[in-house]
């Protein structure tokens, strides 16, 4: 098989240098100043075990390598507010021997929430959840950290739809030749809506920094508590926390000095966009969609996007003042 990483940034580069390291072919997909630093200088990537530099084939589209191959495995790594132009892009793309990736090729989500599998699957015939517990750094081009020991990191991963395959085997397989754990699941998204009640605190840290505090845990408890309300009027499961805590600990353990995930890292890099439409949005979405209030979520929500959209820096803003702010749509609400 062939991994093609559509989206080779923090975790995208991480999980193709670790499959090229341990034998895979692999190719990365990737734009801008980061594309040309990786055809430059390789991907340099630092693990627990080193830092390394992988020269590997670098392309920004389907039209650089022509045909895919029927052997050909899609890793979607973008941020899921990129998801839909990938997938487009990629879906169209011919495979040898007739047919569409869309049609043919299996599709791997990467990312946080539980809406890329939902656009995938509007494109693509195969598509495949993965819960990533992956803690990694993108902040410049061309470079890329995963610290975590013993293991890179851990994913589970499953049809999207519900089930297994052997495909979802065969990738696995490679992964755990590659320095990560990747138990294939029944309910893969069950795992991916439990990582989401932590992901809603991407926003608090994009916002306030990565410092731990008091006040910045109470306020995202608040957070889950609206989620967990919202998953219960959806009818939604969820992986529990014994379980979560059951497949990571002592697996994935990172050092103290790390600082900055994926939300904080995009305010960091500038792009100009945040995921938080597909994290503290989902529970906007479903509390709408259930009659159940969700203004914390809405609040993050709405202050990832102004930090992202008017290019603030991460961390300018005070817990206090985003607590009030939650406060106020509270009593609102």
């Amino acid at each position: 098989m062939r991994y093609i990483i559509i989206g080779a940034g923090a975790v995208g580069a991480t999980i193709g240098g670790r499959l090229a390291q341990s034998g895979n072919e692999v190719v990365l997909v990737a734009r801008g100043a980061h594309a040309e630093a990786l055809r430059t200088d390789g991907l340099r990537l630092t693990t627990a075990d080193g830092t390394r530099v992988h020269r590997l084939p670098v392309v920004t589209g389907p039209a650089e390598l022509g045909e895919l191959r029927p052997d050909d495995v899609l890793l979607l790594g973008v941020k899921t507010q990129d998801a839909i132009a990938a997938l487009d892009a990629w879906g169209d793309a011919e495979v040898a021997g007739g047919g569409t990736a869309a049609q043919r090729l299996p599709v791997f989500c990467l990312q946080n929430g539980v809406e890329g599998e939902r656009l995938a699957l509007r494109r693509f015939a195969r598509v495949y959840g993965v819960c990533v517990w992956l803690p990694s750094t993108f902040l410049e081009p061309g470079t890329v950290s995963a610290l975590c020991a013993p293991l890179t990191g851990i994913l589970h991963l499953g049809r999207a739809a519900g089930g297994t395959d052997e495909r979802a085997g065969q990738v696995a397989a490679d992964l755990a030749k590659s320095g990560f754990e990747a138990p294939v699941v029944e309910d893969v998204m069950r795992w991916k809506y439990a990582k989401l009640l932590g992901n809603l605190g991407n926003a608090i840290q994009a916002t306030t920094g990565p410092e731990p505090a008091p006040a910045k845990a109470a306020l995202l408890l608040r957070a889950i508590r609206e989620a967990k309300a919202a998953f219960a009027a959806a009818g939604i499961a969820y992986a529990s926390e014994a379980e979560q805590a059951a497949a990571r600990d002592g697996k994935v353990d990172q050092p103290a000095s790390v600082r900055g995930g994926s939300s904080w890292q995009s305010l960091a890099r500038g792009t100009g966009s945040i995921e938080a439409d597909y994290l503290n949005g989902e529970i906007c979405l479903l509390g709408r969609l259930h009659g159940v209030p969700t203004p914390v979520n809405e609040v993050l929500r709405h202050a990832a996007n102004i930090f992202a959209r008017e290019g603030l820096p991460p961390g300018a803003m005070s817990i206090a003042d985003l607590t009030a702010l939650a406060d106020e749509a509270t009593a609102r609400a």
